[in-house]
């Protein structure tokens, strides 16, 4: 069985505005690198809108209806805060975006594929239960693990979250769940301004906070030494990756200075982790990344693992 590559050309419409970093042409990027002859034997298809029962399993119903009644006239746009802002598009982006995460683990968790990775926008990883923030609006991550248990009847899923922001809003989402960990690397200080090590949770949360500066070798250890070990522990039956590529070293939001052999080290060991305990299930989701050559020649690292591995 293959890797599934999820993603749809309505991502591309939500736009928040010119100069704003989270802009479509990171998605063109990606899907632009994942078009090489090394990755012809993706299967490939389009999600559809997610429904609003995977939603209200990780946001309560009146946040789901204020953000999908937010359907600005062509051409103009809601500012929701200083980062975050929707056009006509947004909406039906964001349904994309967790309608991704929904059929990935359908397919993955059905044998359908045996990966799947979902090249979509916006991201999610920082819209925690009742606020937007950081350029997403619904937390996809979480709604993927919710939808595993509910769906397909996983006891424990796991959020791996390589993202050089803290997920803020996953963590927020899953905080009192013991049944889903969340493990995190990151730069701190940084925004959102969350990720201490002491965040722990119900003892499911695993922060790992990186100095700015910090290179592939600091990146791997605090994932070997902290954040693998209490993954095998927790034992997942499903992972689920908050892949944000804006560690690269070439990345203009922050000062970590991750290579694409980084990144694509740690989808190795965790698909070595998902072939321990989760029968090989993974589904990863892209994050951030916002220098473009960069975003592209890590996500096609990333995939590559998820194919060879």
């Amino acid at each position: 069985m293959s890797v599934l590559l999820l993603t749809h050309p309505d991502c591309l419409a939500h736009d928040m505005g010119e100069g704003h970093p989270e802009c479509p042409d990171r998605l063109r990027a990606v899907l632009r690198a994942l078009e090489a002859e090394e990755f012809a034997d993706l299967l490939r298809d389009r999600p559809e809108e997610a429904a609003r029962e995977h939603l209200i399993r990780v946001h309560p119903p009146d946040y789901v209806e204020a953000i999908l009644g937010i359907r600005p006239a062509p051409g103009e746009m809601v500012a929701l805060d200083a980062d975050t802002v929707m056009n006509h598009a947004s909406a039906r982006a964001a349904l994309l975006a967790a309608g991704a995460a929904v059929r990935a683990v359908d397919e993955v968790c059905g044998g359908q594929a045996r990966r799947a990775f979902c090249a979509t926008r916006p991201p999610g990883h920082h819209a925690e239960r009742r606020r937007p923030m950081g350029f997403c609006l619904f937390s996809n991550a979480v709604v993927a693990a919710r939808h595993a248990q509910a769906a397909h009847g996983l006891a424990r899923v796991a959020i791996c979250d390589f993202d050089v922001h803290h997920g803020n809003g996953s963590q927020d989402c899953a905080q009192d769940d013991p049944s889903i960990l969340f493990c995190s690397s990151h730069q701190m200080p940084l925004y959102p301004g969350t990720g201490a090590a002491e965040e722990r949770g119900a003892g499911n949360i695993f922060n790992a906070p990186l100095p700015p500066g910090a290179d592939g070798a600091a990146f791997r250890a605090a994932w070997r030494d902290a954040l693998l070990p209490a993954l095998d522990a927790f034992a997942p039956e499903l992972l689920v990756i908050s892949a944000g590529f804006d560690a690269h070293a070439r990345d203009p939001l922050a000062q970590l200075r991750v290579t694409e052999a980084d990144f694509a080290w740690l989808t190795d060991r965790l698909c070595e982790v998902a072939e321990r305990h989760a029968r090989g299930r993974v589904v990863s989701l892209l994050e951030g990344g916002y220098d473009l050559p960069a975003l592209a020649s890590s996500a096609a690292a990333h995939v590559r693992s998820l194919m060879r591995a």
